[in-house]
């Protein structure tokens, strides 16, 4: 475990911050760009993973394992949501010919 938290310091705080922007960035302009709901739930996963990225960084640069912590429950939370949503998606393929979102507005109650 030390020489992961060594390897983490090496490289400087910055990178890290860049690196999860980056990501989040992407994720979040997949998210309101794509029509497909599998690649939104993609997308969305994505954006989890630029914050997870960001708090294990910033956990073992102050040395502290409350995010490592955190982001373990988090991947937790994200593992549920993707089962949800997958379940969803099969659903809606399913009851319809595609997975695109413009057909949930057909849905009714």
């Amino acid at each position: 475990m030390d020489s992961l938290i060594t390897a983490i310091r090496v490289v400087p705080l910055e990178h890290y911050l860049v690196l999860s922007f980056l990501l989040f960035s992407i994720g979040m302009a997949g998210a309101l760009l794509r029509r497909n709901i599998l690649i939104v739930i993609m997308c969305l996963e994505l954006m989890l993973n630029s914050v997870n990225l960001l708090m294990v960084a910033f956990s073992a640069f102050h040395g502290d394992a409350g995010g490592q912590v955190m982001v373990f429950f988090i991947m937790l939370v994200a593992a549920a949501e993707v089962t949800v949503g997958l379940a969803i998606l099969v659903h809606l393929k399913r009851n319809t010919d595609g997975v695109d979102i413009n057909t949930l507005n057909r849905l009714k109650w």
